[in-house]
């Protein structure tokens, strides 16, 4: 006859066994995600015509990412949009009607942030037939504000009508709306030690839009211990017969510049070596590029430094091929 197994033998068999079932069981799932982003903040609405309203709107934080904003108006969904927008227009309004708007946030989980605060716009009355734009704003400054932030002031435009929006572009594109009483505009949301380019656009209630005003550049402060800015300065574009031509001023590194890296639309286009000894003070380069006359390119340019790396961008410039 066998004899059962001792209590101590068993209890000495035990812990490997569970050891075997706890490898195999394999790491714990992540928590599910229940926590819903803030609400957005600042949310701003602007009239610029009998049909339109800009919305805009500061963004919201979320523990893991914000997903996606979604606008309402007059307590209906009516835009959603990817997580990086903080703006967009509501079109196809009826004109000198009343709206109210909100944002909600979201996430990857699917949790709906709170509203924000709703604000009211009024879309502009309808107009005769107005075909005449307002002239281009004057005067245009940029002002750094720290290392996030610019303030940007100009002279009023002028229209047969009214002016009803002035619209900030920032390397072509539009980064923000100030009604048309509005002659500052504070810009957020910038990198730090970042050379930018803003223009600024004149709308009256028939959607003219004005030329661009003369451009106005900035560099933001550096983050802390970061190095100065390396880029290239003073940047001109003009168009003659399909071809563009560049003017600048090198980055000062101790050295001579013998390389520039030229990017088009955000694309990289080609280096730019000089043959021989590179020029002491201003550069200038031509290139063709395609398109039919009219076409609009950005353009910004880096030098490689003397450790071979590339430095900062230049502030983009924007022209017209003629």
């Amino acid at each position: 006859m066998r004899r059962p197994l001792a209590p101590t033998l068993l209890t000495a068999l035990v812990p490997p066994l569970a050891l075997v079932l706890a490898a195999c069981s394999g790491p714990a799932a992540p928590p599910p995600d229940t926590r819903a982003p803030t609400a957005p903040t600042g949310l701003t609405a602007t009239s610029g015509s009998a049909t339109t309203v800009h919305v805009m709107w500061s963004a919201a934080t979320d523990d893991r990412a914000v997903t996606g904003y979604v606008v309402h108006r007059d307590g209906r969904p009516v835009r959603e949009l990817p997580g990086t927008a903080l703006m967009t227009d509501v079109v196809g309004l009826t004109p000198a009607t009343r709206h109210t708007f909100t944002v909600h946030a979201r996430d990857a989980a699917g949790n709906v942030s709170p509203p924000s605060a709703t604000v009211t716009a009024t879309t502009l009355r309808a107009a005769a037939e107005d075909r005449t734009p307002p002239t281009a704003p004057a005067s245009l400054r940029a002002t750094a504000d720290g290392s996030g932030a610019a303030v940007l002031t100009w002279t009023p435009a002028r229209d047969d009508t009214r002016v009803t929006a002035y619209d900030v572009h920032q390397a072509d594109v539009r980064i923000h709306t100030a009604p048309g009483t509005a002659t500052t505009a504070r810009v957020t949301g910038l990198r730090p030690g970042t050379a930018y380019s803003f223009t600024v656009r004149a709308r009256d209630a028939a959607e003219n839009t004005s030329p661009d005003s003369p451009h106005a550049d900035l560099t933001t402060a550096p983050a802390p211990g970061a190095p100065p800015n390396t880029a290239p300065t003073g940047l001109t574009a003009t168009s003659a017969r399909g071809a563009i031509t560049l003017t600048w001023t090198p980055p000062r590194t101790g050295r001579p510049v013998t390389h520039h890296e030229l990017h088009l639309d955000g694309r990289f286009a080609t280096t730019i070596v000089w043959g021989t000894d590179p020029p002491a003070g201003r550069a200038t380069y031509t290139f063709t590029v395609p398109g039919a006359p009219g076409t609009r390119h950005t353009l910004t340019l880096r030098a490689r430094l003397p450790d071979g790396t590339w430095g900062d961008f230049s502030a983009p410039r924007t022209v017209v091929v003629r």
